[in-house]
């Protein structure tokens, strides 16, 4: 990855961090610990494995995105985080939904959330890597 991809990576990595101690923090706080009887026992000591996957993550948002990057600017960005925030948001939400009897409302609002933060997360990558210029090609008549 070149220079523009690592500090893509941080500000990505950076921002999901942010994201996950507003919405998991603040927003679902108390949902969480109104379904306490359904997390493991356990839980708060392997809180350090979702900093590993956001870590993963990010690089690898950022890596797939240097790799398709046409240089087309901001709206580049929201698409890219647009398919890949459905991609994630219904995996994560819908898939966690399915196996563990969590309200509808707790799934619907990862969901919405997690499309948010990967349209959010497009635009960063896509404002720090810039728009290329069109060069035109001019051939002698």
């Amino acid at each position: 990855m070149n220079k523009q991809g690592w500090i893509s990576f941080i500000a990505v990595l950076v921002f999901f961090e942010v994201m996950s101690f507003l919405v998991d923090g603040l927003l679902l706080g108390s949902t969480y610990e109104s379904l306490q009887h359904l997390w493991r026992p356990d839980m708060m000591s392997l809180m350090w494995v979702f900093h590993v996957m956001m870590v993963i993550g990010a690089f690898f948002f950022v890596l797939v995105f240097s790799r398709g990057y046409e240089g087309k600017g901001i709206m580049e960005g929201v698409r890219y985080g647009f398919y890949l925030g459905v991609w994630m948001g219904v995996s994560y939400a819908y898939g966690t939904y399915a196996m563990i009897a969590i309200p509808y409302s707790l799934a619907i609002t990862w969901f919405f959330s997690t499309l948010i933060q990967y349209i959010l997360a497009g635009v960063i990558a896509a404002a720090i890597f810039g728009k290329k210029a069109i060069v035109a090609r001019v051939t002698p008549t």
